[in-house]
């Protein structure tokens, strides 16, 4: 479903992610990790089509984001990193705006922004002003958005940050249900959620991919520890500077 080949993004002499290639089939939910800087979020802008990519491409239900970028986007719903929201409207005014950006109209669009509701757990703050929401509530409102119109692929761009321990145990579940019948690619820097949501996972570190497989296989090659791993195979700014 998701089938990324040979990416790479430069600005100017930096190069932020290099010649990386992966997939994520459908029903699987792959953790993407990595320490700050490691290029996560570069590499799912492009893959969103939110900017291009020096080279490479990333293909979407087969569909290429560099030479049919409007029909590919339409396979995703994409909740980037600190999601912006209007505060001016309810949270069911956002969805409905949201959903006319993606072309729903008439039931079809009110049953989506009702599904969204119902699955994101946001019927009790549905009429209430964005503006007096909780964290918890403001990240679950930007899920729904990615939601509206029943995509095959969901790009997650670190969901649960930010939130306490009650809400990403939520968001966490969520993520789960959602991934028996989607496609889902999510970016953490919080190794606990690779066990709790991830049926794979890829380590990157400089724009490269270390480290791949299952949560029990990435366990077994840290000697029982992921985080022993993840220090094993990503470079740490304080060696880096030593």
């Amino acid at each position: 479903m998701i089938e990324v080949e040979n990416l790479s993004k430069h600005f100017g002499s930096k190069t932020a992610v290099d010649n990386l290639s992966f997939s994520v089939k459908k029903g699987e939910v792959l953790g993407f990790l990595g320490p700050n800087g490691a290029g996560k979020s570069t590499t799912m802008r492009m893959i969103t089509g939110f900017i291009p990519p020096s080279a490479g491409d990333a293909k979407l239900c087969g569909i290429s984001i560099v030479d049919q970028p409007a029909e590919a986007k339409k396979k995703v719903g994409y909740l980037p990193e600190s999601a912006p929201l209007y505060n001016d409207m309810t949270v069911s005014g956002f969805l409905k705006f949201c959903a006319d950006i993606r072309g729903l109209s008439g039931t079809r669009k009110k049953d989506a922004v009702e599904s969204a509701i119902e699955t994101c757990f946001l019927g009790s703050v549905a009429h209430q002003g964005i503006e007096t929401l909780s964290k918890g509530y403001r990240h679950r409102t930007c899920l729904a958005q990615s939601l509206l119109h029943d995509p095959e692929i969901l790009i997650l761009d670190e969901p649960t940050d930010g939130l306490d321990p009650n809400q990403k145990f939520e968001i966490r579940q969520l993520i789960k249900r959602l991934g028996a019948t989607k496609t889902i690619l999510f970016s953490t820097h919080i190794l606990e959620e690779v066990e709790a949501a991830c049926s794979r996972a890829v380590i990157v570190d400089r724009g490269r991919i270390v480290a791949d497989g299952t949560p029990a296989e990435l366990v077994k090659r840290g000697g029982g520890s992921l985080h022993d791993l993840f220090r094993k195979v990503t470079s740490r700014d304080t060696e880096a500077a030593a």
